[in-house]
């Protein structure tokens, strides 16, 4: 599993060209599923995800949480953080999650930030989506399932 997230000032997911979710002071997330995922692991990535401390205090060090500022989410599906670019000039997505496998992750995934966070917002599953946003820092953390699961084996 891997998550893009992006600390924004706001961002939107538009399908269809009409907004379906949009967030401001927080989180843009790209979710990335592959078939060896889990809800544990799911559960662990949402906690390490809504804990980093990556917005400001009153110093101006990165010392807060999500959490701790009321961030909101937005939640998008993106097998493309999948893509093996190793071999010719067209990516593979043979890494990526099966679709139902994937889109049942993810929908977990939402339950579980909406039971910690009051703004979840989401994207379309497996949609055409045109996604804004203004990265606040700019600030991007990569968190992937791997690293993760290296200082927890027993999750597997």
């Amino acid at each position: 599993m891997k998550f893009v997230i992006q600390r924004v000032q706001n961002g939107n997911v538009t399908v269809d060209g009409e907004i379906i979710g949009s967030v401001n002071h927080g989180y843009v997330v790209f979710i990335g599923i592959n078939d060896y995922d889990t809800e544990l692991i799911a559960e662990k990535m949402v906690q390490k995800m809504l804990h980093l401390r990556i917005f400001e205090d009153d110093q101006g060090k990165s010392n807060l949480s999500l959490k701790d500022v009321q961030g909101e989410l937005l939640l998008i599906s993106q097998f493309t953080l999948y893509a093996d670019c190793r071999k010719g000039n067209r990516p593979s997505f043979i890494q990526a999650g099966n679709p139902d496998h994937a889109n049942r992750l993810y929908e977990y995934i939402i339950t579980l930030c909406k039971k910690e966070c009051s703004v979840v917002q989401q994207g379309k599953f497996g949609a055409e989506m045109k996604v804004s946003l203004v990265n606040d820092g700019p600030f991007t953390i990569v968190l992937n399932s791997e690293e993760i699961l290296k200082s927890h084996p027993s999750i597997r």
